[in-house]
């Protein structure tokens, strides 16, 4: 087993050679001995009822069908449609706790948890959207007059998500059409469980409308709220340096690491580590300092607000205990392996958990309550001071690898950069779509995969991007090993094509930009809907010389992305594995027929420049249609012919 296989990372393979007599502590080694489910990779074993599980192979022809009578149409379209729900209630139920926070600081709740409204401008603007009268009033009346209509958007039996509106009304009036356009998040998400029971909804399209329907109350409902209050409570992201890999660590600190998705604590953590008196305790305990760094999407939420280092992506979490000098690792949801929990009892690290969604066995448990969240996080400080001192000096192994990076690239921030403050705009990067300079934009996003070389896909495909001019916007892991990678400084406009090197030379810009953690992929699809506002690229989402991809996605979370993106009119490429490929029905429907739906569409294609040509081709298309293909000759204009000029 060739641990150089695993990943492309410097900082892993570090850590690999110092492990090598030990074959079983982490993902890397468990996927190389555990090989995937033929039947359940390709989407066709149903476990919906006790009748079964039915499994339906591939190599057999005919009617082959479950107990019940599904088809493998049937079976892939239930199980891709769960996929769906089961993302969207995560990301959702995110953006409820979100809520649940904002009404306490809205209500006057909030004495002593350290939260406060930071951003007025997205307090008044959100409230407009959901059509508050916000002139002369204070920005305390309108979060209170705000909160419980943002509660509402969960419950709706009826109507429409208000973050619909948002879109460009071409957009809105294909789902309204279509029958797509969600009504309450929870509501379809329910619904597809309904659907999905055995003897329900037993035809494949009618499914993956569905499925469609609440992967929209995903993307332009939960998540959206999620990035918006999570701004409007804690800032909206702004440029700012940091750095990432491993080699944050530091030998001679307390280094806790903060874990999940939930901004929440990770936000208080970083205030309570910056407290004197907490460093003092920890240099009473012979420590230089306190050190925190993030791992996964709680990683790039404290990164993009506050700089703090980035340790590394999902599958880095093992790896950084295994440094050994990890004193506190600090877990909130989602994406958390069961595994820290005996990797732990092997190493110093004290692993705390802190949501009663998401416990395991040994971690210590410290329930995080948003009232007391200050005196909650100096506790759990606390307890990587206490630990600072149990550290085994023949298990220390700090790689030295770590990248400079530049974060923090919201649709807000994006708009600045092009323009400054007064006339921030998006107009310069159409201009230079339709002058040829950049080709087109790609959403590159999502996951680290054990089942391919870590980082390696993700890299590549992003090189190739870039080189062939198409500006790259990254969210969640995939943006942690760009970073890692060192393509996202300015510096890297040297590894771009020399129209997209030239933009970012002028603005100042990295050609891969940063702009959050994956609930963060609304930020997404805001700065593909002010394209279209701004004019001269179509006038819906769908005309964009843009794609998307997911290169080494492996959450439900991300099926669902790609279905919102979809379904927003985004040609959208996964790699790796793709969770239908057994249905040459729900194949046809995903890759070809919802083309006709939502004018958006999937492909699947495990190889990085394959990848990168897809979408490089799909953009070029777009490009045609537009009629920007063809490059456009420079005119001098003399004073007569300016005379002459419309206004």
């Amino acid at each position: 087993m060739d641990y150089k296989e695993f990943s492309s990372c410097k900082a892993c393979n570090e850590i690999f050679e110092s492990m090598e007599h030990e074959k079983d502590l982490t993902a890397f080694h468990r996927a190389a001995d555990l090989k995937p489910c033929p039947f359940g990779s390709q989407g066709l074993c149903c476990k919906n009822c006790s009748m079964g599980p039915c499994r339906l192979s591939t190599k057999e022809t005919g009617t082959k069908r479950g107990v019940c009578g599904a088809t493998a149409g049937t079976i892939a379209a239930r199980n891709f449609v769960r996929m769906i729900a089961a993302g969207a209630a995560a990301h959702s139920d995110h953006g409820r706790d979100i809520i649940k926070t904002f009404s306490m600081v809205a209500n006057g709740e909030a004495e002593g948890s350290g939260y406060k409204i930071k951003d007025v401008t997205k307090l008044i603007a959100v409230a407009q959207d959901f059509g508050i009268e916000t002139e002369g009033k204070a920005s305390s009346e309108i979060a209170k007059e705000l909160a419980p209509k943002l509660w509402a958007e969960f419950g709706n039996q009826e109507g429409e998500l208000q973050f619909i509106k948002r879109a460009p009304e071409k957009r809105q009036a294909l789902w309204r059409e279509q029958g797509v356009s969600p009504r309450g998040i929870d509501r379809e998400v329910v619904e597809i469980m309904h659907r999905t029971h055995m003897g329900v909804d037993q035809d494949a399209e009618n499914l993956l409308r569905h499925g469609t329907r609440a992967a929209l109350a995903d993307g332009w409902g939960g998540s959206m709220l999620a990035t918006e209050v999570q701004d409007i409570l804690l800032g909206t992201p702004v440029p700012v340096r940091g750095k990432a890999n491993l080699g944050v660590l530091k030998e001679d600190q307390v280094n806790i690491i903060v874990h999940g998705h939930d901004p929440l604590l990770s936000e208080m953590l970083v205030v309570a580590a910056q407290d004197p008196e907490m460093i003092a305790k920890a240099k009473a305990k012979g420590a230089a300092g306190i050190n925190l760094a993030g791992i996964c999407c709680t990683a790039n939420e404290i990164l993009l607000r506050h700089g703090i280092p980035v340790a590394g992506n999902f599958l880095q979490q093992e790896l950084a205990i295994l440094t050994g000098v990890v004193d506190a690792m600090v877990v909130d949801v989602q994406c958390i392996m069961q595994s820290l929990g005996d990797l732990v009892q092997c190493y110093h690290t004290k692993l705390i958990t802190t949501s009663e969604k998401a416990k395991m066995a040994g971690a210590t448990h410290m329930q995080f309550e948003e009232h007391d969240a200050l005196k909650i996080s100096k506790n759990i400080i606390d307890q990587g001071i206490e630990n600072f001192g149990n550290r085994n000096p023949g298990k220390i192994c700090v790689p030295k690898a770590e990248m400079d990076l530049v974060a923090g690239f919201s649709h807000e921030s994006i708009n600045y950069c092009l323009g400054g403050t007064f006339r921030g705009s998006y107009r310069p990067l159409n201009d230079n779509i339709m002058n040829g300079r950049i080709l087109g934009v790609a959403g590159v996003v999502g996951c680290n995969n054990p089942r391919v070389k870590h980082d390696d896909v993700n890299n590549i495909l992003v090189k190739e991007l870039i080189k062939n001019n198409v500006l790259v916007l990254q969210t969640g892991c995939c943006a942690i090993a760009s970073a890692k990678e060192g393509l996202m400084i300015p510096e890297a406009a040297a590894l771009a094509g020399p129209g997209l090197a030239e933009v970012c030379e002028t603005v100042g810009l990295p050609p891969v930009l940063h702009c959050g953690s994956c609930v963060d992929n609304s930020r997404l699809l805001m700065a593909a809907t002010a394209m279209v506002k701004e004019g001269g690229l179509g006038d819906d989402i769908s005309d964009l010389p843009l794609a998307g991809c997911a290169p080494e996605w492996m959450s439900e979370k991300a099926i669902s992305i790609g279905q919102y993106f979809v379904a927003s009119g985004v040609f959208t490429v996964f790699g790796v594995t793709f969770p239908i490929m057994g249905s040459e029905e729900v194949k046809d429907l995903l890759f070809n027929k919802f083309e006709k739906i939502t004018k958006g569409k999937w492909a699947f294609e495990p190889d990085p420049i394959k990848m990168a040509h897809l979408m490089i081709d799909h953009i070029k298309a777009k490009r045609a249609a537009l009629g920007i293909d063809k490059k456009q000759d420079r005119v001098l204009y003399d004073m007569d012919m300016r005379r002459s000029l419309e206004v």
